[in-house]
């Protein structure tokens, strides 16, 4: 578009991210942007940040730092930072990097049109408020672009829970769920733009509990609605909380086909000690008996979860009551981390554990998980899938695309097209994708 200008997004951290970047693109596309290929190209950059990871904060000072002599080439080029970084440091960006001309917190970025505005006038712009209009109907026009096959939905934000290591109460602010009709609505729209499979997102999804025509809906009734929206073929959700995966969200593994087998579920630790202290209110053998009762309902389920390590108190002992618990799952996939401290959470008051000890620990628990995910990604091989084709791979007539359980596959198939979902036969297994080839129809 000649004359427009420019929008670069750089987003950090989890898929709720992802969707929120797109949605803010979608934001300023009405003002006139188009995206830009790289910050040396754009009027406006934005930072959409993440506060889990260790040291957020500082990974986004060093990277805004590294926009200086950008900024001092470019005098009119606008910069802001977005996310849950934004709404925890607020104005404090600001102080420590005087060229940042706008900052908005997760809860306000449909307003960013008008920050936008107020930026080319010359002022700066922060807004980190928790407003009481719907950020999701305010962006509701947006453009029909095309789609791929795949998509994120928002369905839940916020969290209750309170976990002691986690930030995103302070962050993201209370649950809250969008009401069903919306959500069917955005997912209506997505399928008729041309996407196939959509996962749903909150940061405890499966504690959904939106208006719905005739009461309140949990979240299985909602992914009920949802399947019977032709065109859409896969339906997933994450993250969950074990204390909100309720009798009827178990049901629909086993009796949905649209939902796909593969369940994201983090435990974090195995020892009932460091549960308690991480406020998680659930214990290991609940979260086991949990994991059987989904397994009976869905037998090929494919089970992935987050640990931490080195969580203040743990000992070696609690240590290998986490390796047990991980023995009994045999999970398909995992992220585990070592534990960091996030300012303001309870558990940043607390005495850290020897740094060695963690690392040790980190390094034994990787290793038992990646050992589990290649032994599961193996017996995979012989068995026919159904693939969703997603994009080109890196050799020539190769596609790639992901299996119902979420395993990356790769296909010689230059008769595919991205969108297709087809049948293959699995013939090898790499550390992190299966290969297989098409099965004739």
């Amino acid at each position: 578009m000649a004359g427009a200008k420019k929008l670069f997004i750089k987003t950090y951290g989890c898929q709720m991210n992802v969707y929120d970047s797109e949605r803010m693109a979608e934001a300023m596309g009405a003002s006139g942007y188009v995206e830009a290929s790289s910050p040396d190209d754009a009027d406006m950059i934005l930072l959409n940040t993440c506060h889990i990871r260790e040291k957020a904060a500082e990974k986004v000072y060093s990277e805004l730092g590294r926009f200086k002599p950008l900024k001092a080439a470019k005098p009119d080029l606008k910069i802001g930072v977005a996310g849950c970084v934004a709404q925890a440091e607020g104005e404090e960006i600001m102080r420590r990097q005087p060229m940042v001309d706008l900052v908005v917190g997760p809860q306000s970025y449909h307003r960013l049109p008008a920050m936008e505005a107020r930026v080319r006038s010359g002022a700066k712009a922060l807004d980190t408020d928790f407003p009481a209009e719907d950020k999701f109907d305010v962006l509701n026009t947006r453009p029909k672009a095309r789609r791929g096959p795949t998509a994120f939905l928002t369905v839940q934000e916020g969290c209750d829970k309170f976990c002691a290591f986690c930030v995103v109460p302070y962050t993201r602010g209370a649950e809250v769920s969008r009401p069903a009709t919306k959500v069917l609505a955005e997912a209506r729209d997505l399928v008729e733009r041309g996407v196939r499979e959509i996962t749903l997102l909150g940061q405890n999804v499966n504690a959904y509990h939106g208006d719905g025509p005739d009461g309140v809906w949990s979240l299985a009734r909602l992914i009920r609605a949802l399947a019977e929206i032709d065109g859409l073929d896969r339906i997933r959700f994450t993250t969950s909380h074990p204390n909100d995966m309720s009798d009827d969200l178990i049901a629909a593994h086993g009796d949905c086909e649209k939902l796909m087998p593969y369940l994201h579920l983090p435990v974090q630790s195995g020892s009932d000690r460091i549960l308690k202290l991480m406020n998680r209110k659930h214990t290991a053998e609940a979260y086991l008996r949990l994991i059987e009762r989904i397994r009976a309902a869905r037998p090929d389920i494919l089970i992935s979860g987050d640990f931490i390590v080195g969580f203040p108190g743990e000992t070696e002992a609690d240590f290998n009551d986490t390796m047990a618990l991980v023995e009994s799952v045999r999970y398909g996939q995992c992220y585990s981390f070592k534990y960091s401290p996030r300012p303001g959470t309870p558990a940043a008051e607390r005495d850290l554990v020897d740094p060695e000890q963690a690392s040790d620990r980190l390094a034994r628990l990787q290793a038992l998980l990646t050992q589990q995910q290649r032994e599961i990604q193996d017996a995979m091989v012989g068995r026919t899938v159904k693939v969703l084709f997603e994009r080109a791979g890196r050799l020539p007539g190769q596609m790639a695309g992901k299996s119902d359980h979420l395993h990356a596959v790769h296909v010689a198939a230059p008769e595919v097209s991205a969108g297709d979902l087809c049948t293959v036969r699995i013939t090898e297994s790499a550390p992190n994708s299966l290969a297989g080839q098409l099965v004739a129809a």
